[in-house]
């Protein structure tokens, strides 16, 4: 369990349950509203549901404009149920029990969620949350940079915590998750550090760029290749029909058939000016080829040049700054 109220009996939440916490939330004037029969929990936008033992998400379908729920220190074990919550900005789940992300392709508005102390071992199914802020998921059991790697598609993250994973035992840690993530600017509670920022370009010039690279440089030798085993040769003539004829031994016997005769006459000429079409035409992609081939290692030592001076420039500078 997650929290030191397991002597309690598990709960699902129930409607008597969110009535309850409605009339404690008395900072506003929801807490009046829920002692009055039939309240409308459409206009409820505020939730909070923390430490009461909640096993499972239910009933939270009614609450079709809540802009933040808290379902923080329970013993939540899955993600589920709240497909009617499109309007939810802000969604804590933090202190449970919760082993896998999921369920949170409908709220496309939240801006801020907080998974803290769980048990996740992988970041994913995340794709819908492109609105997302702030994301906190420190105390669980992510043990790999590949997961920082995937929150690139989130360009407005700002503020990010994995403190208390195995994946910040690496020493790169922090420069790698910097680099791969610029628009930080808090990670780990910590604000991001111009110093932080330059080493961690340094550090993405000589580990990412070189990862695109390396990409690029197999996908294209790997065209090049494939070309190549296709490029025909012998076309350019009559071999490939006369190798093929000599091979075929009914041919010959068709030769004997009335008609037949003046049919393979005209039959080759018309064969081998086939072949040569398709020669021609091959000729004229290799040269393409070849062409686009020369394009891309002029582009890449173009960019190699490129990153090579900038990644001077932001050592010198940061070296300029050391010194002062």
């Amino acid at each position: 369990m997650s929290q030191i109220y397991n002597i309690i009996e598990p709960n699902v939440i129930s409607e008597e349950m969110v009535r309850k916490a409605l009339e404690e939330q008395s900072q506003d004037d929801t807490g009046q509203l829920a002692k009055r029969e039939g309240i409308d929990f459409k206009d409820v936008t505020e939730l909070q549901l923390s430490f009461r033992n909640i096993l499972q998400i239910d009933n939270l379908w009614q609450f079709e404009n809540l802009t933040k729920l808290q379902l923080d220190n329970n013993v939540i074990e899955k993600i589920e149920a709240l497909e009617s919550l499109v309007h939810l900005l802000w969604l804590d789940l933090s202190f449970n029990n919760i082993e896998v992300i999921e369920g949170l392709d409908t709220l496309v508005k939240l801006q801020d969620l907080s998974l803290y102390n769980n048990r996740i071992s992988k970041i994913e199914n995340m794709d819908a949350l492109q609105d997302l802020q702030i994301f906190s998921i420190g105390k669980n059991n992510l043990d790999t940079l590949e997961d920082v790697i995937y929150l690139r598609r989130f360009k407005n993250l700002r503020t990010l915590n994995l403190l208390g994973n195995p994946l910040c035992d690496n020493e790169q840690y922090m420069l790698f998750t910097v680099a791969h993530l610029p628009e930080l600017v808090y990670l780990d509670f910590k604000l991001v550090s111009d110093t932080m920022v330059s080493n961690s370009a340094f550090f993405s010039c000589k580990t990412g760029y070189w990862h695109l690279i390396e990409h690029l440089l197999c996908w294209y030798a790997g065209n090049i290749l494939a070309f190549e085993s296709a490029f025909v040769e012998y076309l350019n003539g009559s071999f490939l029909f006369e190798s093929m004829y000599e091979e075929d031994a009914e041919a010959a016997k068709l030769a004997s058939i009335p008609g037949v005769d003046d049919l393979l006459q005209e039959y080759p000429s018309w064969f081998v000016s086939v072949c040569e079409n398709l020669f021609n035409y091959g000729l004229e992609q290799h040269e393409k080829r070849e062409a686009e081939v020369s394009d891309f290692y002029e582009s890449l030592q173009e960019a190699l040049t490129a990153n090579q001076e900038q990644g001077r420039k932001i050592i010198l500078k940061f070296e300029n700054r050391h010194k002062r």
